[in-house]
């Protein structure tokens, strides 16, 4: 029996929507810990260059294989700093899906790690997400700067910091 991989499921997600325009049915036999709800993270690579990554950080679908899908969809299509997947581009990408765990409230730096954690900045209305473990973010201030400007907090803006662990699946996960 092969074990079930969410990131050959966000792959044939998008192979199917850009190959036909239709959205994929979320498979029947998926295992237990992916029928519950969580925020998910589809981000897809070409070579070692961001392509698209999308996701939620609460839950939109009734489970997680069901967020892949949509999210997987979403980052080969929706993505506003790249144009869609285009079918010939297909075979030169990789997938990776991010399952989040529950986000905590940081009352100290200290119990923040970029390798380890992902986090979620807020400050009023604004919140920017940044995940764990992304190349080139290797200290604390880089990791909530760059959550601070995707979300468009001004420096020095009062926030509230999160963290977050993830799940993280490959194509290539066994």
């Amino acid at each position: 029996m092969t074990k079930f991989n969410p990131a050959l499921l966000a792959r044939a997600a998008v192979e199917s929507y850009v190959n036909t325009g239709e959205m994929i049915k979320t498979p029947d036999n998926i295992p237990e810990e992916f029928k519950k709800q969580s925020g998910v993270f589809v981000s897809i690579k070409k070579g070692t260059d961001l392509r698209g990554c999308i996701g939620t950080i609460e839950p939109q679908t009734d489970n997680i294989a069901a967020e892949i899908v949509r999210n997987a969809i979403s980052a080969a299509v929706r993505d506003p700093r790249f144009k869609p997947v285009s079918t010939d581009e297909i075979g030169d990408l990789s997938f990776s899906v991010d399952v989040l765990g529950p986000r905590e409230p940081v009352k100290a730096l200290d119990e923040l790690d970029p390798d380890k954690y992902g986090v979620i900045v807020k400050s009023g209305a604004a919140s920017g997400l940044l995940l764990p473990d992304i190349a080139g973010v290797n200290t604390v201030q880089s990791q909530i700067a760059i959550a601070k400007q995707k979300a468009g907090i001004f420096p020095g803006s009062k926030i509230d910091i999160f963290r977050f662990s993830v799940e993280r699946f490959f194509e290539n996960y066994e």
